[in-house]
């Protein structure tokens, strides 16, 4: 397990109201609709649910950026929504959640992207999904990378997530982490499993399992299966980091050169794992640019990701809460 001095951690925490991180990448909506069910259909075999209240929140990219300003850091978000009332909703969630709008650009030929989920009895019934998947237009690229380019020196780390939603093309990927390694700028990124290659040179790659799966084009099963793909995924796309999230495994953890290294997961509890991918790219970015080790920003948001998996909605990592689990597990000395 990792050790980090009280002093230290003191520092880093006070290191974050200083630190900036943008998030580039597809931003959402999050709707849950809550309720309760204990009849059947009878214009079909499926579950009554009478709704009792409901909640909507910004996701995706957004849900990145709310966990960096919860962790305490400034952030800003780079996105593309539709003209529509889903697009509106989103933009008055940022507004109250005291995120800056100003790089949300409006796509009047695509909708907003949104994710509903209906729950009853704390357990998820269905969720439906509205999107268009279809890469952004090269008048839209343009502005995104001029927009990044004059935010660019108030930057300490940028974040590319991607949800294979469009934003993310290969010349915003590219030409983003190009700047970003000339002006040694940290850049992470979590993918899904299209243009990999655009993400070459970056500072730290983070798949889960699955992903990785994909990428390679092989099963990965095994402790040993799991230290080859990270080792390959740092040679195939030259990045100084992989970290590869294993579930309820934990995290698998690889720098060049380095044998790998597992920190296990440590929920006390989950009920959902959705979300848990946003708090760890966005902690691990973060809390590096705050002055933390590879290793101790990686374990720092293992503890992190154990918190919100342990609510059933999609919500942020809490900072004191963070704190005190770190304390508590005997990681801060």
């Amino acid at each position: 397990m990792v050790k980090i001095k009280s002093s230290k951690i003191k520092e880093i925490f006070n290191n974050l109201k200083n630190k900036k991180i943008a998030v580039i990448g597809d931003v959402m909506l999050d709707v849950y609709y809550w309720g309760d069910t204990n009849r059947i259909s009878p214009e079909a075999p499926v579950p009554v649910i009478d709704i009792t209240h409901e909640e909507i929140k910004p996701g995706g990219a957004a849900n990145v950026a709310l966990n960096i300003k919860s962790i305490g850091a400034k952030t800003c978000l780079f996105g593309i929504i539709g003209n529509d009332l889903y697009g509106s909703n989103f933009v008055e969630n940022l507004r109250n959640y005291d995120i800056n709008i100003e790089n949300i650009n409006i796509d009047p030929t695509r909708p907003t992207t949104v994710k509903t989920r209906i729950l009853a009895s704390n357990q998820h019934v269905i969720r439906f999904d509205k999107e268009d998947k279809n890469f952004i237009s090269t008048k839209l690229e343009k502005k995104i990378i001029k927009d990044f380019e004059k935010n660019m020196k108030n930057i300490d780390g940028v974040i590319l997530q991607d949800y294979n939603k469009g934003m993310l093309t290969p010349a915003i990927n590219k030409k983003i982490i190009k700047l970003c390694n000339e002006n040694n700028i940290i850049v992470t990124v979590d993918p899904k499993l299209n243009n990999l290659s655009s993400f070459k040179g970056a500072t730290l790659f983070k798949p889960n399992l699955y992903e990785a799966e994909k990428i390679l084009g092989r099963k990965i099963t095994t402790e040993k299966d799991i230290e080859k793909a990270g080792l390959d995924l740092i040679k195939k796309l030259d990045f100084k980091h992989v970290v590869i999230t294993l579930s309820e495994k934990g995290i698998a953890l690889f720098t060049k050169g380095k044998k790998m290294e597992i920190i296990p997961a440590k929920a006390m509890k989950i009920s959902n794992v959705s979300g848990a991918g946003d708090t760890v790219i966005a902690s691990i970015t973060t809390f590096m640019c705050a002055g933390a080790t590879f290793k101790q920003a990686c374990t720092i948001a293992n503890y992190a990701a154990s918190l919100v998996v342990e609510d059933v909605s999609i919500v942020p990592v809490n900072p004191d809460d963070l704190l005190k689990r770190l304390k508590n597990s005997g990681v801060v000395v």
